[in-house]
């Protein structure tokens, strides 16, 4: 893989960035070149319809997009263009992220949104990766090696509750 961007995530305001370094983690251990950005689907519409439409001819091949309360970015993302489109819908608000939840996984015919769990960004980087994966047989590789990681953790938590 080249060192071309392949990701952009995309967030609705600075203050969704924390949310976001569990998934950042993921990307940089799986060596997946990616980019951030902030943009508002409702406080600058045309900013994101931009990142949005202009992704694909920047080698962008899966948008991540993160947003809270109505959560319409990731469904405006989605509106204009054809790359796959995950969606983490951020907890806050009086719903505690399940409006974002169901704002995100509620979208209509035709425009598709993947969606992971309220502020897992982590599985939105995985899923990311994997997606990535079909094409890059080196990212397919270290997401096995994660997953040997993860399977090694449990093996491991198990030794430690047996009497």
């Amino acid at each position: 893989m080249d060192q071309k961007e392949k990701i952009l995530i995309v967030l609705g305001s600075a203050s969704d960035l924390p949310v976001m370094e569990d998934g950042v983690a993921i990307l940089r251990e799986m060596d997946v070149p990616f980019r951030m950005e902030i943009s508002s689907a409702h406080r600058h519409p045309e900013r994101t319809v931009s990142l949005a439409r202009q992704a694909r001819s920047q080698g962008i091949e899966v948008i991540i997009a993160g947003a809270g309360l109505a959560a319409h970015l990731p469904g405006v993302v989605a509106a204009y263009t054809s790359l796959p489109v995950i969606g983490i819908p951020l907890q806050g608000g009086a719903l505690a992220g399940v409006d974002a939840l169901l704002s995100i996984v509620q979208m209509p015919k035709g425009v598709p949104v993947a969606t992971v769990g309220i502020n897992a960004s982590r599985n939105a980087a995985i899923l990311a990766c994997q997606i990535l994966g079909i094409k890059y047989p080196e990212v397919a590789v270290r997401l096995d090696t994660l997953k040997e990681r993860m399977k090694a953790e449990v093996e491991e938590s198990a030794k430690s509750v047996r009497l």
